[in-house]
C-alpha cells in the first residue's frame, strides 16, 4: 500500500501525537518515514547593516536547534517501533509548499500530518497548514485529530 510516508511536525502536541500514530500505522506497513520541519526565512529591516548579520546567525541558530528537537521526537518514536527513519528540515515562509515539495521530491507515497482541529472564528483567523496541503497536494493526506 504505502511505503514511504513524509511525516511533517511542528512541535505541538497534536503533533507529537500524530507522530505515535503515524509509527504505528507505518509499522504495520512496513513503510519508512521521513520527518519534516520547516523554518521560516529570515526577515529583518534595519538601517543598522551589523545588527542584520548577528540578527540573522542568532535566528537560524535558534531555528535549527529548535527543528532538530522537534525532529528528535520523530527519531524516537522510529527507533522504537524500530522503523526506517530520516529527517530533514526546510526553510520555506510557506510550510505547505515546503511540505508538498519535500514529499514529491522524496518520493513519498502518503504525507500524514495533524490538525490542531481548531473550529470557529479561530479557524478562519487563524490558517491552517494542514488545510493547505490537502487543498494542494496531489499525494494522498492522513490527518491526524
Amino acid at each position: 500500500m504505502y511505503t514511504h510516508i513524509l511525516l511533517p511536525t511542528d512541535g505541538t502536541a497534536s503533533s507529537k501525537d500524530a507522530i505515535r500514530q503515524c509509527m504505528r500505522f507505518a509499522k504495520s506497513l512496513n513503510a519508512k518515514v521521513t520527518g519534516l520541519h520547516v523554518v521560516p526565512q529570515y526577515h529583518m529591516y534595519s538601517y543598522q547593516p551589523e545588527m542584520l548579520d548577528d540578527s540573522s546567525e542568532k535566528f537560524t541558530r535558534e531555528c535549527q536547534d529548535q527543528a532538530l528537537r522537534y525532529l528528535s521526537d520523530v527519531e524516537l518514536e522510529a527507533k522504537e517501533f524500530r522503523i526506517d527513519c530520516s529527517t530533514l528540515v526546510l526553510t520555506n515562509d510557506h510550510p505547505y509548499e515546503a511540505i508538498i515539495h519535500a514529499a514529491e521530491s522524496r518520493g513519498c507515497d502518503l504525507i500524514a500530518m495533524a490538525s490542531h482541529g481548531r473550529k470557529g472564528i479561530k479557524a478562519l483567523l487563524l490558517s491552517s497548514e494542514t488545510q493547505k496541503v490537502l487543498a494542494h497536494s496531489k499525494i494522498p493526506v492522513l490527518v491526524y485529530r
